[in-house]
């Protein structure tokens, strides 16, 4: 309880200074909507846009509606304070924020840029949160932009609508949308920060021409969307996915009438007519999502998504751009997928309920029999079928179907011990651990013991994205080297990353070939 609070204190101290900024001086720059006031920070000579409205506020009328484009304003609009973030649950305790409140008012983008006077041309990260599309705000100080703006990179973070504001689907929504469908307000959002980026990231001397999108879990099965949406693909240079694609069984999409039929029968439980509900407060319908927990998947909606993503690959209609990706090591524990004492037969008996007909390949691509290399085999097990196989096939997807370089990882770095100095017992790296050490954040973020180790591990990583922001391309000066993929190697290399980093060939590869096959029929 006093790590937590200490915790706590640390975050609130952190916020007021970066809100004070005492080496800031005001910059301007002007965008479509009007002039911007920023701040440029003399002791890091980085210039900070925070808090930018991308869109018209999604409320009122238009509450579950397409995002729509800005409204000029008159004067000078103040860009120093992160904007509010999505309305969300309290999810997850290391998801701190810096972010003004929550309202449905969220439409707002982030910038860091190193531009130097009228300097222009420099590469640009667009950055998705996680957060399984529920929670998650581009204030996070892991996500924050200034460790990889010094490596001469506009950075941009984004938020976006979630939950039952970003993914509500009802008939009568559909008969208003000038593209005859409903849902995806969220995944819309983003294209529209996308495209946002595209029409004035020269502002801050970046290239509307070189724009490689990023995130992590729901932000990297974001990434992999617009990868694939006719709505967003041209307008990115390249791609970088940490753990998540859009792709059966992680977050598959679903026909437009399936989740139109969701959502009439989520009203119908409220007991509302279909006029009232739409017409709740913010409050009451938020009370109403966590009471009846509808599923709220992405929506082969017609527009944004016209097909799946395999469909969409292996017809080379998405973005044909490098690709950089990759997952954890442990990206699931095993005591999420199988309560301890863990039991080889506990493991089987559970595979045997989920893939009867093919459990028997499954136990033998799955072998651990006891100790770590069973609780190594449970972690697997679970992670493959929750994140790791979609990721997999996205990566698959491409290199079969573009003359485009892939790059792949396995981040792999433990742990350090927390705060009151103890380690955590884990046989890998969880999910979503690699954040900060890719985005060069390990200083922002409490409740760690970071090591000389860490900070070694997060250069590197850091140094692999940034090189690949910059040409497509993550090798480079004092980096062991990193190859590319060949179509239709069975054990293509795969970079660890971790305290000594090391291209190896893959190990797992056939358990992947095994899911592809129950999946989605494919040999």
């Amino acid at each position: 309880m006093k790590t937590f609070f200490l915790t706590l204190a640390i975050v609130a101290i952190a916020s007021a200074l970066f809100a004070q900024n005492p080496n800031g001086f005001p910059v301007h720059t002007t965008v479509q909507g009007g002039i911007l006031e920023g701040d440029y920070d003399n002791k890091t000579g980085i210039q900070t846009y925070l808090g930018i409205p991308y869109a018209q506020p999604p409320v009122g009328p238009l509450r579950w509606k397409a995002p729509q484009p800005m409204k000029p304003w008159s004067g000078k609009k103040m860009a120093k304070n992160f904007g509010p973030r999505a309305i969300q649950k309290h999810m997850w305790d290391d998801m701190l924020f810096r972010s003004d409140g929550l309202s449905e008012d969220c439409l707002y983008l982030n910038v860091w840029t190193p531009r130097k006077q009228k300097e222009t041309g420099l590469p640009v990260l667009l950055y998705f949160y996680g957060g399984g599309h529920v929670a998650g705000d581009g204030s996070e100080y892991r996500y924050d932009g200034e460790s990889m703006a010094k490596e001469g990179i506009v950075v941009v973070t984004v938020n976006y609508r979630l939950n039952l504001f970003g993914y509500f689907a009802h008939p009568e929504l559909s008969k208003e949308a000038p593209y005859s469908a409903s849902g995806n307000y969220g995944a819309l959002d983003q294209s529209a920060s996308l495209q946002w980026v595209k029409d004035n990231i020269a502002a801050f001397g970046g290239d509307p021409d070189h724009i490689t999108i990023a995130g992590e879990s729901a932000g990297s099965m974001s990434t992999s969307l617009h990868m694939a949406s006719p709505l967003s693909r041209d307008n990115i240079a390249g791609a970088i996915g940490e753990s998540g694609a859009l792709i059966n069984p992680t977050g598959t999409p679903v026909p437009l009438k399936e989740a139109e039929q969701t959502g009439a029968a989520f009203v119908a439980q409220t007991g509302y007519s279909w006029d009232e509900f739409r017409k709740l407060s913010t409050a009451e319908l938020f009370e109403l999502y966590n009471e009846y927990r509808p599923q709220l998947p992405m929506v082969l909606d017609g527009y944004l998504l016209p097909k799946t993503l395999p469909a969409i690959f292996e017809a080379r209609e998405q973005a044909m751009v490098p690709l950089l990706l990759g997952w954890n090591s442990a990206e699931l524990p095993a005591a999420a997928f199988l309560r301890p004492p863990f039991t080889r037969a506990g493991f089987e008996e559970i595979v045997k309920q989920r893939i009867s007909e093919s459990s028997d390949e499954a136990l033998k691509l799955y072998a651990g029999q006891s100790g770590t290399e069973l609780e190594q085999t449970i972690s697997d097990f679970g992670s493959d079928n929750w994140i790791v196989f979609s990721t997999w096939k996205w990566f698959d997807l491409h290199r079969k179907n573009s003359n485009q370089p892939v790059y792949r990882y396995l981040y792999s770095k433990l742990r350090p011990a927390n705060a009151a100095g103890e380690r955590p017992a884990a046989i890998g790296a969880p999910h979503a651990c690699e954040i900060e050490y890719a985005l060069g954040n390990l200083h922002l973020v409490p409740g760690w013991q970071w090591t000389e180790d860490d900070y070694k591990v997060s250069s590197t990583m850091k140094s692999y994205f940034a090189n690949f922001i910059k040409t497509g391309d993550p090798n480079g000066e004092d980096l062991p080297g990193w190859p590319k993929v060949a179509p239709g190697d069975d054990s293509p290399p795969v970079m660890v990353i971790d305290v000594e980093s090391k291209a190896v060939p893959a190990k797992n590869d056939a358990r992947y070939r095994f899911l592809n096959r129950m999946y989605h029929g494919e040999q």
